[in-house]
């Protein structure tokens, strides 16, 4: 029998969240847990930040932070900044971003085609330099010093957990058995530690793994490189990220992570990021740590449609 489809709803706003999950057969080997990932691309902008975006509008709205005519102001490679502009293209406020070429040319579109006002922080090399995403914040907070604008500050602003922690409570459903594992890449670190905070509350046995881009390990080693995974390892150790809601970080290949890429989607059917690599890279590693009746979990952030023009899917 085929499962009743959802009601309708009066916004989009309202097609946030409920996604699935999946099992991956073919890129995990014998002989190692069973590893899951949480397809968040269904969301409506095709990233799970649709839900961090969500619950920061909203909670400043019901604070009386925000209100209507104020404009919105963020800084963002480009998920966060389409999450936020869909979410106030919604509502009906005005958003302005701060970004950079070092983003995907997709994700700087979908801003502009929500109605955003881009603003962009050049980046020389291209990719995500250390002073790259401090320099895209200090222009966001110039921008929002100029008018009746609402600074959303991702990095800092705590609102961003009650949206992720739906995920894990979400997880919680999906697994009734529980959970051994859950590993995930950070940027905000707002992800990891909502589901986190969820998931321990359910069973503080559960093992939380953080993950950042080898070339740029701020949290395990302490210093920042340049790297090209979009929405993770941004130059600082990020100011939500909670010592007391994960076991142990780890530092993951770009080379691997973007291989994975190309892995899940001939494998397994998997359109996915490159961010999303990296967590699956984790996921089998531990998988094959803990064995034979285990189940390791991780979360596909966002789509490989934001990625198509760049080199991500191709072998060349």
């Amino acid at each position: 029998m085929r499962p009743s489809p959802p009601p309708p709803v009066e916004t989009a706003l309202e097609a946030i969240g409920n996604t699935p999950v999946v099992r991956l057969r073919r890129v995990v080997p014998e002989g190692a847990a069973q590893v899951f990932v949480k397809l968040e691309y269904f969301n409506p902008t095709g990233s799970y930040k649709d839900r961090m975006a969500k619950s920061m509008i909203e909670e400043a709205e019901r604070r009386g932070d925000l209100k209507p005519g104020m404009t919105v102001v963020e800084a963002s490679g480009g998920s966060t900044g389409s999450s936020v502009a869909f979410v106030c293209a919604v509502k009906g406020y005005g958003f302005i971003v701060a970004s950079s070429n070092a983003f995907a040319v997709e994700k700087l579109r979908t801003m502009r085609g929500f109605g955003a006002t881009v603003d962009l922080t050049h980046s020389p090399s291209g990719k995500i330099s250390a002073d790259l995403i401090p320099a895209m914040i200090r222009h966001a907070q110039d921008v929002a010093k100029r008018g009746d604008c609402y600074y959303s500050d991702q990095f800092n602003n705590r609102d961003a957990l009650i949206g992720y922690e739906d995920i894990g409570h979400e997880l919680v459903q999906q697994f009734p058995s529980g959970i051994d594992a859950f590993c995930g890449a950070v940027g905000v670190a707002g992800m990891a530690m909502g589901v986190a905070r969820v998931l321990k509350s359910h069973d503080p046995r559960v093992k939380i793994v953080i993950l950042e881009p080898a070339s740029s390990p701020v949290i395990s080693a302490g210093w920042a490189g340049s790297h090209h995974v979009e929405g993770i390892g941004v130059g600082f150790v990020p100011p939500l990220l909670s010592e007391d809601l994960y076991d142990e970080v780890r530092a993951v290949a770009e080379v691997e992570a973007r291989a994975m890429c190309r892995r899940l989607a001939r494998e397994e059917g998997l359109l996915v990021g490159t961010s999303t690599g990296l967590n699956v890279t984790a996921a089998i590693a531990l998988a094959k740590e803990l064995g034979p009746g285990k189940t390791v979990v991780t979360v596909a952030s966002d789509t490989g449609l934001k990625y198509l023009n760049s080199d991500l899917l191709s072998d060349e």
